[in-house]
């Protein structure tokens, strides 16, 4: 629901109900993500989308009627038939959606929720969509505040799905999770859809040269909270980089010492000079960043190799490092060279081969 915070929220301000659709499950080459979400207002206006393009008219008229009648529904749609012509997944997924009625009545933490998603403090919304409870009850969970609301079916329940939520919003998951009818962890009675909202994950970027804001830029694009640092003022300014989100002043391994980092965390360092990216590279394979890639020749890589060994690392560490820096496509411009770091950014995200999709068989959309 992030790409439709806006407009939902200024449905909501104006004391409007509106009908919100949420994709809580896929199956096989669906082509969105378990929280993809598209509302349709009073109006007719319609916000977002759940398939990209395949049902979207079905999920219109089932809004406006869930809208009317304030009764959430489950509808699932799957491939359709041989003409194409009836509703249905043409990709050949299927997808399950939660769809209810939103206003300031039913729905009334919905602007808390908003308000931390635009301030990037982590939140997640646990919603009844199945089961023996209150369907459409929910509950709003941040990881250091007591939970608001309620899922209905009583103080046990609510416990259980607190436990369970905080541990996924701290890796930023979305998914369904089963409960018996009093929150019994082995009972499957009882559906809650977890929908996480944590902030960003952040890419870092070191040395302010043209190819660093060009990843910057294809960064952002992804949704990345882009930082670039380097220690040379004249160069490092938010002028070169309209992009990056933050831009710092100092030594590349000094910053990163005292920066948090995570395993959603993106390092890429495009320094290009021994007395910076070594002494970064000794702090960044010894963080738990899902990503470490270094700008490069080969013979350069190599020689960064041998100074990183004699510094004390391992082996096992100095095999975290992605050096030459992304994918084979040839790429020469600076502009070509993010593509090919962001591509390899998303082949590590979802277990893609890297091969042309006309060479490939099986899905196109791995889980």
């Amino acid at each position: 629901m992030r790409d439709i915070l806006d407009p939902v929220t200024k449905w909501w301000d104006s004391g409007e109900t509106f009908g919100l659709a949420t994709v809580v499950r896929t199956f096989r080459s669906a082509p969105r993500e378990p929280g993809a979400a598209m509302a349709v207002s009073s109006g007719g206006d319609v916000v977002g989308s759940v398939s990209g393009g395949c049902v979207e008219g079905a999920v219109y008229e089932l809004s406006q009627a869930v809208r009317e009648s304030g009764q959430p529904v489950m509808q699932k749609y799957g491939v359709s038939d041989d003409s194409a012509f009836e509703v249905g997944l043409t990709c050949g997924g299927i997808i399950e959606l939660f769809i209810e009625p939103v206003s300031r009545a039913n729905y009334p933490e919905l602007g808390d929720v908003a308000g931390a998603i635009r301030a990037g403090d982590p939140v997640a919304v646990a919603t009844v969509i199945g089961g023996p409870g209150q369907i459409g009850a929910r509950r709003i969970i941040r990881p250091e505040c007591a939970a608001s609301g309620s899922l209905g079916a009583g103080e046990r329940l609510d416990q259980a799905v607190d436990d369970d939520v905080r541990g996924m919003l701290a890796q930023g998951l979305t998914g369904i999770r089963h409960y018996g009818e009093h929150g019994e962890r082995r009972g499957d009675d009882l559906s809650v859809f977890v929908h996480s909202f944590a902030p960003p994950p952040q890419m870092l970027v070191f040395g302010a040269i043209d190819f660093a804001a060009a990843v910057a830029r294809a960064g952002k694009f992804l949704g990345y909270q882009v930082t670039v640092c380097d220690a040379r003022q004249v160069f490092a300014t938010a002028a070169r980089f309209p992009d990056a989100d933050e831009v710092v002043v100092d030594w590349p391994h000094r910053f990163l010492a005292r920066t948090a980092v995570d395993q959603r965390t993106v390092i890429c360092v495009l320094t290009h000079d021994p007395k910076f990216d070594v002494p970064l590279l000794e702090v960044a394979l010894r963080t738990p960043a899902g990503y470490i890639g270094a700008m490069g020749s080969r013979r350069t890589h190599e020689d960064r190799l041998a100074r990183l060994r004699e510094v004390g690392m391992s082996e096992h560490e100095l095999a975290r490092l992605r050096s030459p820096i992304g994918l084979d496509l040839g790429a020469r411009t600076p502009e070509e060279t993010a593509i090919s770091v962001v591509a390899e950014l998303i082949q590590l995200r979802w277990g893609g081969s890297g091969q042309p999709l006309t060479d490939t068989g099986g899905r196109i959309h791995h889980s």
